[in-house]
């Protein structure tokens, strides 16, 4: 005899509950009652309203800014709902912060990715949803399985109404340049890179630009924009070697203060981006914030189903997933 399914139940942090709410219309499940508030010393307290005993519980969370608070919050989250039964519990991470800090670059300094994997794994979790990761080796970090999604197919179906001229996709670094390349063959255009110089965690100088972007409207693409002197930086350089209408599309918006002045005072004509975090308003310049609620959505089915994820991370040259 088959075993009955386990009831899926979706609940969601304070991060980005507008987008939790979004996938669970997709999938057609209520989204779950949890009490979630701050004690007055700044404790995280956290009550699950309903009855999980023996379900499939996903907590949607991303760790987004301010990121120590909503990583404590989800890890209180999983302990909660492993204590009280839980039969499996996956943490959808749309944004996974500490994702840069995934090696040693200097002596004395800690690889927090692989931290944050060992926490998320001591608390409970089963399986790890995640988007867009800055370094892929990251899902090597984790002792649990880790499905990772990317989010070009959304951005792609929007870039090719919006790209009508000849275009040319430019990675703003040579980090980027696999994902550049990734956009350049489902769009059929040229390929382009940024080279750049560090000067501090806030900024960036763009050096020169390999490859021909005269006469070319410019697609810059990047996993995540923080400060946004990567791109800026880069479109100032662009814009001096001949390009036309400058578009950033980026998967995770997450804008500090520093970003917002750099943005509109930069070439960039459009960010385009996913709605993986609360995205800000930056007034006077365009963002495009994208809908990812049914590729994440799909995501937890096939996981809730046990089907295979595995189509949903291969991309190909029609950006068709």
């Amino acid at each position: 005899m088959f075993a009955l399914q386990p009831e899926m139940k979706v609940f969601s942090g304070s991060a980005n509950r507008e987008l939790a709410q979004r996938i669970c219309d997709c999938i057609g499940t209520p989204l779950g009652q949890a009490t979630i508030s701050s004690f007055p010393d700044g404790e995280t307290y956290v009550k699950i309203e309903e009855n999980i005993r023996g379900r499939d519980v996903f907590i949607i969370q991303p760790t987004s800014p301010p990121t120590n608070q909503h990583l404590m919050e989800l890890l209180i989250m999983v302990d909660a709902a492993r204590r009280a039964s839980a039969d499996r519990i996956t943490a959808v991470i749309p944004f996974f912060g500490y994702a840069r800090q995934d090696r040693k670059d200097q002596p004395r300094v800690p690889i927090t990715a692989k931290l944050v994997a060992n926490l998320l794994h001591a608390a409970g979790v089963s399986r790890v949803l995640t988007m867009d990761l800055h370094a892929q080796q990251v899902q090597g970090f984790f002792d649990i399985p880790v499905d990772h999604l990317y989010s070009m197919p959304v951005l792609l179906k929007y870039l090719r109404t919006r790209l009508t001229r000849k275009t040319v996709v430019v990675s703003p670094d040579v980090g980027g340049l696999k994902m550049a390349s990734a956009y350049s063959q489902a769009l059929g255009a040229n390929l382009a890179i940024v080279a750049k110089q560090r000067k501090s965690a806030t900024e960036t100088k763009a050096l020169y630009v390999i490859g021909d972007v005269e006469g070319c409207d410019v697609l810059l693409v990047d996993d995540l924009t923080e400060t946004a002197g990567t791109l800026s930086s880069a479109a100032t350089v662009l814009k001096e070697r001949g390009a036309l209408q400058i578009y950033a599309g980026v998967a995770h918006a997450v804008l500090v203060d520093v970003a917002i002045p750099r943005l509109q005072k930069s070439q960039i004509e459009e960010l385009i981006t996913t709605n993986s975090t609360p995205v800000r308003t930056v007034e006077g310049f365009k963002t495009t914030v994208l809908c990812i609620s049914e590729l994440l959505g799909e995501g937890m089915k096939r996981i809730h189903n046990d089907e295979s994820v595995s189509s949903l991370f291969k991309i190909d040259n029609d950006g068709k997933n």
